[in-house]
Order: structure tokens, then sequence, then C-alpha cells
């Protein structure tokens, strides 16, 4: 067996020794190796000289946020692509020589792969910041690159176009596949980016209402990810019209178990157009929920209470049952504080005190209405007031306009010798009481 085979394989193996033996005795090899390292050793030593003092010429102040400190930490982000891509210019620089005198330039082209395969290497590990991006160049530009310097990169595409993956009466290669799944990653992706670029660009247009803005965002990102579909399907050659099973499938989704999904979409363009409650409002919910709504997105809306906790609120909950709105991105709004005097207290001064205590504090307003004390009523205990007053914002337990309100009435009331009543109890014991036996 062994003797078959070394008389099928035997002289070509013979052969590419003899030619390797040729190859490392010939002085085209190390001339050509002696220029690469040469290469590799001046861009390590000017980098070592010089890569300090230009990265101290990138580096801005750290407050600094003009175009022109910004400019500098963009570039400061290709310091570490420097070193190979300059070993690639050496070495470029070298090649016509060693090609005149040698007629030979196969390390050398190696070598240029090489280096470019550490730029690339340099530019996938300190360059790319973004998560996706980083695993995008770890785990498809890295490989490639590696696959680039050994000169395997038509052999591996042509295998990986004659693998067929058959799917019942369709069929696609792997190559495609591999393609469509980075195409749409980096499409999306960018899609995202955009989004993000456009919402920040959007909330900072503090003229338009906030509803308003909301929508801008929503209609922003269904414009941009629908962009990037259409040019997905056309950067892979894939005709819309073969999209039309699978509209038609969805359809039929929508109809028996997506309605839900497809009424809260609906419902939230209708607030978004609308207005009736937007990111800011402080709503409460028929069954009783209540809270600040921080985010609406497609399909519900969060709310977060005072208490810090999160309620994701079906957008069709607000159009088909009783939400009660009380705020409007910092509208005012009233609350009152009751209180109670003594019988004993001559109940026509207490208006003037407690009006002028409660209009003292900071957060409370003097329109639409100053503060306003009133007589409720005439309790067991005591004579009954409340104080009504305005504040521009939302009492929801994290602002406590009512709490630092009842603190000035209290310490009114004491400055004006003022009695708070407590309740008091007579209690009649028929019969007298008993005596005691002696």
């Amino acid at each position: 067996m062994f003797e078959s085979i070394w008389n099928e394989y035997g002289p070509m193996l013979m052969d590419w020794g003899q030619q390797g033996r040729d190859w490392l005795l010939s002085p085209a090899f190390w001339s050509q190796l002696a220029l690469l390292v040469l290469a590799w050793l001046a861009a390590l030593a000017f980098m070592r000289k010089a890569g300090p003092q230009i990265e101290r010429l990138l580096t801005p102040p750290e407050a600094a946020e003009t175009i022109f400190a910004r400019t500098r930490r963009f570039m400061l982000l290709f310091l570490p692509l420097v070193l190979p891509l300059l070993a690639f210019g050496l070495t470029a620089a070298g090649e016509q020589v060693t090609r005149s005198l040698f007629d030979s330039g196969a390390i050398i082209a190696l070598g240029k792969r090489v280096f470019l395969f550490l730029a690339v290497r340099a530019f996938a590990r300190d360059m790319l910041q973004d998560p996706f991006l980083r695993a995008l160049g770890r785990y498809v530009m890295v490989p490639v690159a590696a696959l680039y310097v050994v000169g395997l990169i038509e052999p591996v595409v042509a295998w990986l176009d004659a693998a067929v993956v058959p799917l019942g009466n369709l069929s696609f290669s792997v190559l495609k596949a591999l393609q469509f799944i980075v195409v749409a990653a980096v499409m999306f992706w960018f899609g995202r980016w955009s989004n993000d670029q456009s919402a920040a660009l959007i909330q900072k247009q503090q003229d338009m209402r906030p509803a308003t803005r909301q929508l801008a965002v929503k209609s922003a990102e269904i414009v941009i990810f629908g962009v990037a579909f259409l040019l997905v399907m056309n950067i892979m050659g894939i005709p819309l019209t073969s999209l039309a099973v699978l509209t038609g499938a969805l359809g039929v989704g929508i109809g028996f178990g997506l309605q839900k999904i497809a009424s809260n979409f609906i419902s939230g363009i209708i607030l978004l157009l609308e207005g009736q409650a937007t990111v800011g409002d402080f709503v409460q919910l028929d069954g009783g929920e209540a809270g600040t709504i921080v985010k609406m997105t497609a399909r519900a809306a969060i709310l977060e209470t005072f208490d810090g906790r999160w309620i994701v609120v079906p957008n069709e909950d607000f159009i088909i049952t009783r939400v009660v709105n009380y705020s409007d991105q910092g509208s005012a709004n009233r609350y009152e504080a009751p209180f109670s005097v003594s019988y004993d207290t001559d109940i026509n001064l207490v208006p003037g005190i407690i009006e002028k205590a409660v209009g003292a504090l900071d957060f409370v307003l003097t329109e639409p209405e100053k503060p306003d004390c009133e007589l409720r009523g005439f309790g067991e205990s005591g004579i009954d007031f409340a104080c009504e007053f305005w504040v521009n914002g939302i009492d929801d337990g994290r602002h406590k306009y009512t709490s630092r309100v009842l603190f000035a009435i209290w310490n009114a009331l004491q400055a004006h010798d003022i009695e708070i009543p407590f309740p008091q109890r007579v209690v009649e014991i028929k019969g007298g009481l008993p005596r005691a036996e002696v």
C-alpha cells in the first residue's frame, strides 16, 4: 500500500523538495526576506521615535468639543494602522529593486500581504468600538484577510459557491447565504445608526410638540429600515415579486394570530398623530396604574411609576379604555393640602396666614391662580380647611409638593400659636363608678 502511494506521489514530493532547497539557497529569497525584515524594523523604529509625538499632537484637551478637536480625535483612531502600512509602503518601494536585480518577487508579494493582514487585524481590534462592527471585523474581515495572505480566497469562494443547500423547491449556495447575512447585518446596523442619529436630531427640535417629535422619530425609523430592506434585496439580486408569497402568508398571519400586534401598531400611530399621550406625560389607566410615559414603541408604551417600576401598556389600551392624562410636558396642575385648626382659633385670620406661607414657596405658582385657603367644614375635633395651590409638574411621589406645603402650613400655624387639634372623646359611665368593697 505504502509502496503504491510512494510510487504515485513520491516523485512530486521529491520535485517539491528540490524546488524548496533551490529556493532557500537562492540569493533572491534571502534578499527579499532581508528587505521585509528591514522594512518592518525601519517602520518599528519610526513608530517608537515619532509615535509619542504624533499621539501628543493629535490628542486635544479633554474639554474641547470644537470641530478641529473632534477631527483630531478621529485621526488619532488611525494611529494603530501606521506601523503595518508604513512597513507595506517601504516594502513596495524596495520591490522594484529586487525585481530588477533577481527578476523575482514572490517573497515580497507574500510579505506585503502579511503587512496588509496586520493592518486589517489592527483595524478590527483597535479601531472598531461598536460591538457589532468589532464582531464583524473579528469573524469576517480577519479570516478573509488571512485567506488572502495564503492565496486561498478563490478556492474557498469556489467551494462555497459549489456547496448548494436545498430548501424544498428552492436551493441556494452557501456563499450566497453568507453574503446575504453579512450584507443584511451591515445594512441594518447602518439603519440603526442612522435612526439613532436622526432621532437625536429630531429630539433637539424644542419648537416641535412632543407628540410631533415622536411621530417624526417613528416615521424616520420606518423610512430608514424600509430603505435598508429594499437595498438589501437589490444588492443581493432578489426580485421583490418573489416576496408576494411571503406577503400573502403575512396577511393570513395577521388575520389569525397577529391582529393584536397590528392593532397596537395602528393605535401607536393614532396616539402620535392625535397627541393624546406622549413621552413625559403622567397618566392613570382605567385599571388604576399610574406613571410617567418614558418610552413609546411600535407595540406599547412604557410607564415609570414613582417608585421606579416600569409598566408595559399596549397602545390599544390608550384608545379603547379610559385614560386620565394629568400633564402635557410640564403643564401646571392644581393640588390641595388639607388641615384642621382648633375651635378656639379665630378662623378669619387663618386664610391670610396660610396663603402667605404657601405663596412664599419657590415652586408654587401665581398663575393661573395664587394659593387659596378655603374653609371646608366643621369637624368633630376641629375646623377643616384646605389650601389649593398650583405647581408646574406632577406631584407623583418624586416631586413631593404637597408634603412641603404641609410643612409650611405647620410652621406657619405654630408661629402664630394656632393649635392643630387631635381627636378627643368624652366617655360617660352610666350608674356611676362601682364602689370598692372594704
